[in-house]
C-alpha cells in the first residue's frame, strides 16, 4: 500500500501539478476515442488514491465511476471533494460479482505489490471486467529510474514494457496499445536519480513538492506534447511510465 503521509501531498496539489495534469492529459487523449466508441456505462477505479481522477472522469465522460481503495486516508480526501460511490476494499480481493464492470482504471497502484504478487489485483481486475471490457493500466517503469520519492511512497517495482505485456497476455487479455510514457523527460530523470541523488545522501522523501509556477510549465509542456504524438498513434520506447489499454475477449 502507497505511504499513508502521501495522500496529503497529493490532495494538495493534484489539481494543477504539472506531472498530474500532464499525466491527465495523456490519459484523456487516450481515452477520448475509445469513450466514443464504446461507452462503457460502470466502470472502476482500482485504487482511487483521493478519488479526484475518478470524479474528473465521470465528468468527462458521463461514466458511472466506482473508486475503490484501501486506505482510508485517500478515502476522507475523496468525501470531502464530494465524490460519490467511494469503496474501501483490498483490490487484490474486490467485493464485486465478476463481470461487474464495462471498464477496468489502475493508475500507479500494482507497483505497491511486491514484485510476484502483481497477479493478484491482475486477476481481480480481469475477473470484474465483462466480456469485452476495457481494462486500462498504468504503472511505474524501469528499475534505474527508482529513486527517494519511489522508497517514500512504497514503491515495490517498476516494470518494463515487455513484463507488463507479459502480464496481460498471461490473464488472456488483448491487447489493443502499450507504451512507455513521460519519455522526453527520461534524461532530466535519469541524471536527477541515478547521478544527483546517489551523490548527494538523504532520507526517502515525496517528490509530490510544489515548483515555481515557470518551472511547473516548463515541466508540463513535454507532456503536452507527448499527449499529442500518442493521440496520433505514436509509440515510446523508453520512458518513466507505462500505459497499457487491453480488452478481454
Amino acid at each position: 500500500m502507497m505511504n499513508p503521509a502521501e495522500f496529503a501531498n497529493i490532495a494538495a496539489i493534484e489539481e494543477n501539478f504539472w506531472w498530474f495534469r500532464g499525466m491527465r492529459r495523456i490519459l484523456f487523449r487516450l481515452l477520448d476515442p475509445l469513450a466514443a466508441q464504446r461507452t462503457p456505462r460502470s466502470v472502476l477505479e482500482a485504487g482511487c488514491g483521493t478519488g479526484h481522477l475518478s470524479r474528473l472522469l465521470e465528468q468527462r465522460y458521463g461514466w458511472r465511476m466506482v473508486p475503490v481503495d484501501l486506505a482510508p486516508e485517500g478515502l476522507a480526501y475523496g468525501k470531502g471533494l464530494g465524490v460519490e460511490r467511494l469503496v474501501q476494499a483490498d483490490i487484490a480481493a474486490l467485493p464485486f460479482a465478476a463481470g461487474a464492470f464495462d471498464a477496468v482504471l489502475s493508475m500507479d497502484v500494482i507497483v505497491h505489490f511486491p514484485r510476484g504478487e502483481e497477479h493478484r489485483p491482475f486477476a481481480e481486475f480481469v475477473r470484474v471486467c465483462k466480456p469485452g471490457g476495457l481494462l486500462v493500466i498504468r504503472v511505474s517503469a524501469l528499475d534505474i529510474l527508482r529513486s527517494r520519492h519511489s522508497h517514500f511512497a512504497h514503491e515495490r517495482q517498476r516494470f518494463t514494457r515487455s513484463r507488463l505485456l507479459a502480464l496481460a497476455r498471461g490473464h488472456g487479455l488483448r491487447v489493443l496499445r502499450c507504451t512507455y510514457l513521460n519519455s522526453l523527460l527520461f534524461p532530466v530523470a535519469f541524471a536527477k536519480f541515478r547521478l544527483i541523488e546517489p551523490f548527494f545522501s538523504g532520507p526517502a522523501e515525496s517528490g509530490v513538492q510544489p515548483v515555481a509556477p515557470w518551472l511547473d510549465n516548463l515541466l508540463y509542456m513535454p507532456l503536452a506534447l507527448e499527449a499529442e504524438w500518442l493521440g496520433a498513434g505514436l509509440n515510446f520506447p523508453l520512458g518513466q511510465s507505462l500505459l497499457l489499454i487491453a480488452e478481454k475477449p
